[in-house]
Parts: C-alpha cells; structure tokens; sequence
C-alpha cells in the first residue's frame, strides 16, 4: 500500500460487515460511515502516524464522538513502540485507532471514548526518589545531546572522583569518603566500565573512568 486512498477499501469492509453504510470523502473527513439513528462514525486514514493526523482527528469530534484514526500498520524495529504509544495517545485524546496490514486485515485497536490512566503509586515514588536523589539540577530540561544526569551517574561521578584522587581503595572507604552508601555494589557491577577491581574489595580506576570525569566535566585536583 502506497497511498491513503489504499487504506479506504479494507477499511470500508470492514465497517459494512458490522452493518454500515460507508462513504469516503464527505465534507473534511475521510470516511463517513451511518448505522441506523446512531452519531455519525468517521475515520481519518493516513500511511503513519503524524501530528497532522491528531489534528485532523479532533477537529472531527467537533462532529461526532466517534472518531477514529486508521494507518498502515508500522512495521520494522521501532514497531511496536510507536504503535503502543500512539495507542495511549488516541486513549488520551478520546479517539479510536485502526491499523490496516499489507495484506488488507484491518485491526481495531482501541475504540473511542473517555479515558483516565490509572496512577501509579511505585513509579510516582521512583520520580520524587531520584529527584531528591539528585544534587542540584545538572540537567537542562529537554537536553539529552551531552546526556543526562542521573542520581547513578552523580554517585558514579564521586566513586571515580574519589580514585582519581586518592588510587585503588577499597569500596567501604570509598563509601565513607564520598557518602554513597552502595559505592562497593556500584563499582563491582561497573555500568560504564570506569572501574577495575585491583583486589578483594578494592577497586582502581579505568581510563574511560578519567575520560569520563572529563567529559562531565568533573574536577579531582
């Protein structure tokens, strides 16, 4: 399939074989398609997701509350992903998502309707434990070019900073020195390769673990 128009037969089948008239192209919309005395259904189609696609369809619920986005359905390694979060961001705005195969079999994957996420308590305490985690506020909101700033990656900062300074030590004194409680588990699992273990419970520091005290733009002097 190459074109929008491509979309319209399977999508037009499908909704005749739940029993509605169909026509494509009526007034702005898409599809237009008519059960009996029900509100109107409309579908706007596009090859992929885009932002213009969520415009089209929410201007439409101006319309009808029954409004749906159909696409092609994405495939390749980013796939699954982009279908799952824009299948949260139809839920978000009330809208209904189609996806069409290559070889014509349409998926419904969510209808419209309201729709309010539930909360979660565990990753609502995750975020406010790294934000006071956190010392100060290294990271530029919406910046991640140099990289972001993790509370992990500031512990990791002081463990290496302590080395720099001081040479191989073991991880009880490093933890006392830098006040990360977990230092010794942190340079025995070495995430970003900036530690070596020297001897029993001691550890040294790597040479990515001084480019990387440079390039965060750490000081040991």
């Amino acid at each position: 399939m190459e074109r929008e128009q491509d979309l319209y037969p399977p999508v037009k089948q499908m909704l005749e074989r739940q029993g509605y008239v169909v026509k494509g192209e009526v007034g702005a919309a898409d599809i237009v398609a008519r059960r009996g005395d029900e509100p109107p259904l409309v579908v706007e189609l596009k090859l992929r997701f885009s932002l213009s696609l969520f415009h089209q369809a929410v201007a439409r619920l101006s319309l009808t509350d029954t409004v749906y986005v159909a696409v092609l359905r994405p495939t390749g390694k980013t796939a699954r992903r982009a279908l799952r979060d824009n299948l949260a961001l139809c839920r978000r705005l009330g809208l209904g998502l189609m996806t069409v195969r290559a070889d014509g079999r349409v998926e419904v994957h969510c209808d419209p309707g309201p729709h309010r996420p539930r909360k979660s308590k565990i990753r609502t305490g995750r975020l406010l434990r790294e934000f006071d985690r956190l010392a100060g506020d290294p990271n530029a909101g919406g910046a991640t070019r140099h990289g972001i700033v993790t509370a992990y990656r500031q512990d990791a900062l002081r463990c290496a900073a302590h080395l720099a300074r001081h040479g191989q030590s073991r991880g009880a004194a490093v933890a006392q020195a830098t006040g990360v409680p977990a230092a010794t588990r942190l340079m025995r699992e070495n995430h970003y390769g900036w530690f070596e273990r020297a001897d029993k419970g001691v550890y040294a520091l790597t040479e990515e673990g001084r480019a990387g005290l440079v390039h965060w733009g750490c000081s040991w002097d």
